[in-house]
């Protein structure tokens, strides 16, 4: 109950401060650029990758990238750009 009313507090000040929600959660921010880019903030892990298919976990749940000449061509702590033919993206929510 008071994790629910904490977090509240914190949603309301993050709106009167204007700040964006990936800014201070950890929910992931995907944008995809076309059908060739796809940059991933907030991520946690690599879990597997292939030129093919990568898994990504992040803080709420598995992302998995469908493709061919698939690159990790950026990474930092916080950021991941994967470049080459994207096919399909799916998302599984942990529970």
């Amino acid at each position: 109950m008071a994790k629910n009313k904490k977090n509240k507090i914190t949603t309301k000040v993050n709106e009167i401060l204007d700040i964006p929600q990936e800014i201070s959660t950890n929910i992931p921010k995907i944008t995809i650029l076309g059908f060739e880019k796809m940059l991933i903030e907030n991520y946690k892990s690599i879990l597997e990758y292939q030129e093919f298919y990568i898994r990504i976990s992040t803080y709420i749940g598995i992302l998995n990238i469908n493709g061919y000449e698939l690159k990790l061509d950026e990474m930092t702590t916080d950021d991941l750009l994967i470049t080459g033919k994207i096919d399909g993206i799916d998302f599984e929510t942990i529970t």
